[in-house]
Formats: C-alpha cells, sequence, structure tokens
C-alpha cells in the first residue's frame, strides 16, 4: 500500500511531538535529581538541601537569553543536541564529586566548613541548569508552533507538561528504589549507579533526537538586517507582560507547596505532633500530584477552551482558595493521606488551609501553558528569541520563594501567602487585559502557517 503525501506529513509531524515529549521528560528528569540529592548533602551542611536546587534556578536566569540566541543562529534541533550533550556533562560533574575531595576543606560557612566535593557537586547542578533551559526553550515554542498557535498550540503544552508532571513524580520514587534510606553515612558515592543511569538516559536522548527531523521555520527566511534590528521581542507589550507573568507564576508554584512544608513541618504552628515532618511530604506530594491532574485535564479541553478563558478561571480561582486557606481558623481539621516510615499510609488530620493550598495544584497546573501561549501569540519569527527570555525569568522559582519565605519567618505563615495572592492579581490581570496584542502593526512574517511547517518534516 502507497503513503500519501499527507500521511507522510501527519507521521512526521507525529514523530516531532513525541519527540518534544521526550524532551519534556527530560527536564523533570534532570529538575528532580536534585531533591533527593539535597537531602544527602543536609546531612553534611544543614543549609544545603535546596542550595542544589537554587543552582539549577541560577543557570536559567544565565543561559536563558543566550538559549533563545542559539534557537535563532543553529536551530531547534541542534540547540536541543547542545542541551543534552551539556546535561551529560553535568551529570558526570556530579559524579565526579563523589570520587575525590570529601576532605579538602574550601572555606567556612558558620559552624561547618565546606569541603571540595560538595563545590564540584554544585558546579555540576549549575551545568546541568544550563541543560533543562536550553531544553525549556526548545519544547515550548515548538509544541506551541506544532499545533498551530492558539488553542491547539496550548493543548501540545499542556498535554507536554502532563508527561514532565508524571517524570515529576517518577524520579524521587525511582531514586529511592536505587539509594533506599537516607542516612547521615549516605554519600554521592552511594548514588553513582544512578547518576551512570542517567548519563545513559542522556546518551540515548542524544540518538533518538540526532535521528528526527524537526522543523525550523525561523531559520527559512532570511529577511532585511535593517527590519532584524528594528524590532525585538520586547517591542511586544503583551509579550514584556508575560515575562513578568511567568517570574511571578514560577515563583508562586514553588513557593506555595514549599513555605507549606515548613508550616506544616513546624508542630507548633501546625498542631500536627506526630510525624509532622512526614505528613508535611505527603501533603505536599499531592499537591505536585493534582498539578498531573489538572494539566491532563487540560490537555482534553483546549482544543475548545481558549488560554484566555483557561488562565482567568485558574487565576480567579486561586485566589479565593488562598484567601479562604489564609483566613479559616487552624482548629478547623481535615483528613488527608499521610505516609512515614514507621506506620506506613494513614489519614492524618491536617488544618483544613492546608487542603486550600493543595487545592491550588489543579489551578497552578495549566498557567505556564497558558502563559506561553497568550504571550508568544503573533510572534511570528520573534517567537524562538521570546522562549529563550522566558527562561530567563524561570528564576523567579528561585527568588520569590526566598521572599516568601522571609516573609514567613519574620511575621507568620499564613501571612506570606499575601504575596501569593499579589502575583495571582497580577496573572488574572494578565488574562483578563494584559495579553492582548496591541502591536499588530509590527511585521512577523506570520505568512508562514502550521500547514507550510508540516512541509517540512518530509
Amino acid at each position: 500500500m502507497s503513503t500519501t503525501p499527507q500521511t507522510k506529513k501527519s507521521n512526521g509531524r507525529s514523530v516531532a511531538i513525541v519527540a518534544m515529549f521526550f524532551l519534556f521528560a527530560m527536564i523533570s528528569f534532570v529538575t528532580n535529581l536534585a531533591a533527593p540529592f539535597g537531602t544527602i548533602w543536609q546531612n553534611n551542611y544543614h543549609w544545603a538541601g535546596m542550595v542544589g536546587n537554587f543552582m539549577n534556578f541560577l543557570a536559567y536566569l544565565i543561559m536563558g537569553i543566550p538559549a533563545g540566541t542559539l534557537l535563532v543562529k543553529i536551530g531547534y534541533k541542534k540547540t536541543a543536541l547542545w542541551a543534552i550533550a551539556i546535561g551529560a556533562i553535568g551529570i558526570f560533574v556530579q559524579y565526579l564529586s563523589s570520587l575525590f575531595g570529601a576532605e579538602t576543606p574550601v572555606f567556612p560557612v558558620g559552624d561547618d566548613h565546606v569541603m571540595l566535593n560538595y563545590i564540584i557537586y554544585l558546579l555540576g547542578a549549575f551545568i546541568s541548569g544550563f541543560c533543562v533551559c536550553m531544553l525549556n526553550t526548545v519544547v515550548n515554542p515548538m509544541l506551541n508552533m506544532l499545533g498551530g498557535g492558539g488553542n491547539k498550540g496550548n493543548q501540545l503544552i499542556q498535554l507536554g507538561g502532563s508527561l514532565n508532571s508524571l517524570a515529576g513524580t517518577l524520579t524521587p520514587l525511582f531514586v529511592g528504589m536505587l539509594i533506599g534510606n537516607v542516612t547521615k553515612e549516605t554519600s554521592m558515592t552511594d548514588v553513582a549507579p544512578l547518576l551512570w543511569i542517567a548519563m545513559g538516559v542522556f546518551v540515548l536522548a542524544f540518538v533518538i533526537i540526532s535521528s528526527v527531523t524537526i522543523p525550523e521555520p525561523h531559520m527559512r527566511k532570511d529577511g532585511d538586517s535593517s527590519e532584524k534590528n528594528a524590532h525585538s521581542p520586547w517591542s511586544f507589550r503583551h509579550t514584556v507582560l508575560g515575562v513578568i507573568g511567568i517570574f511571578f507564576y514560577v515563583g508562586l508554584e514553588v513557593g506555595i507547596p514549599g513555605v507549606m512544608i515548613f508550616w506544616l513541618s513546624d508542630s507548633a504552628a501546625s498542631g500536627i505532633e506526630t510525624n509532622a515532618t512526614a505528613v508535611a511530604g505527603a501533603v505536599a506530594a499531592i499537591y505536585w500530584l493534582l498539578m498531573l491532574v489538572g494539566r491532563l485535564s487540560s490537555s482534553v479541553i483546549s482544543g475548545k477552551v481558549s488560554s484566555k478563558i483557561q488562565l482567568t478561571v485558574v487565576s480567579a480561582v486561586a485566589i479565593v482558595l488562598i484567601l479562604l486557606a489564609i483566613l479559616l481558623p487552624t482548629s478547623i481539621r481535615v483528613s488527608m493521606p499521610a505516609y512515614s516510615v514507621e506506620s506506613g499510609f494513614s489519614m492524618a488530620q491536617v488544618p483544613i488551609s492546608a487542603m486550600m493550598l493543595v487545592l491550588c495544584g489543579l489551578c497552578t497546573s495549566i498557567m505556564w501553558g497558558g502563559i506561553f501561549n497568550l504571550a508568544v501569540e503573533g510572534l511570528g519569527k520573534y517567537t524562538a528569541k521570546a522562549s529563550g527570555i522566558f527562561m530567563m525569568m524561570v528564576v523567579g522559582g528561585g527568588v520569590m520563594p526566598l521572599v516568601q519565605n522571609a516573609i514567613a519567618r519574620s511575621v507568620s505563615y499564613m501571612a506570606s501567602y499575601w504575596l501569593v495572592i499579589a502575583m495571582l492579581v497580577y496573572l488574572l490581570y494578565y488574562a483578563v487585559i494584559g495579553c492582548r496584542n496591541v502591536n499588530k502593526d509590527i511585521p512577523v512574517d506570520d505568512d508562514i502557517r502550521n500547514d507550510e511547517i508540516v512541509e517540512e518534516l518530509v
């Protein structure tokens, strides 16, 4: 049976979409290695648990714009391959931290003396951050473009985000199966097999992406150099406001469960007297699970329900949930699933405010795709550079939770969530008003349609 040109186009587009989904999962795989590794280092330095995660986010700030520039100069495929290679190097550097330097002091921090092996680990985490930044820069605009922008583009981003959440849920479980319980004696040497597996995953990813055809529409037209210099993504008001929105979004997505963990772990504040830390971790896990549910649900409806409507609804609902969390008395308790090594799975009594915060996971789950989709709408050839700017703003996930935690420490845990409400109000404004493209007079070569893009796949 002969294959029609239309069938070839469809198959080529499907292969490219699957490749982007695979990279979306890779992003979560690399990012979520930081948490279990941070647990190991925290046993050596009480302040070190989140520093590796911070190094991941710091890399976004530095690499965001260069990654967007790479997209323009060498294209999506080569940028992805460079990202995968850099990721393998980052994992290898983390592996090196298990080989030497454990007895070599570098500089004092309080009562601790930081050893060379920890510095090497942080360098590896920083390099890995470059990898995930570059991959994010590739997959978001590519999925939006393969979907043809608009509702269908957002639908693909949400579906890719679902796989990202799934990988984020499975990675810690996989790590736990390989290294077991983390004690004070656990070191990076004990996770060396995991690091070799991770490097193998990167090699496999490199081979797969090398064999896949990925369209490069922004590289098809040279255009006039003087016109290129006349405008940029910063020339579009809705893009600039979307960049701010991404900064706030990542900050509140991380801050909501982050401060909640500290609050529930504090027995005096939460009223949880038994296994408070374990309960806090289990409740936070439900938040991330609901993010997976939300993204899957959004991927189903995004073909018919616009990003504007979705972002408006979830921002408004999240504001209501956070307000309830702040105003409801902690004496009102509800049962939520918990887990501890001693007791296994059980139902724990937690303040009802915790349930309100957890439910926010359904709202935050679809914000990334919605903001990105609205902010790049109508950008045409400027989309690649805009993607790099968005990746730079992911650093909000490192900055805003620090600010929120500072408020929590100086005032109270619940008072810190007024900052979250302020960020949600901004997102609601963006969904209702700020997302409108008022710069349609800027030429963007929008005549490159989705069906023309698919032509490049065959």
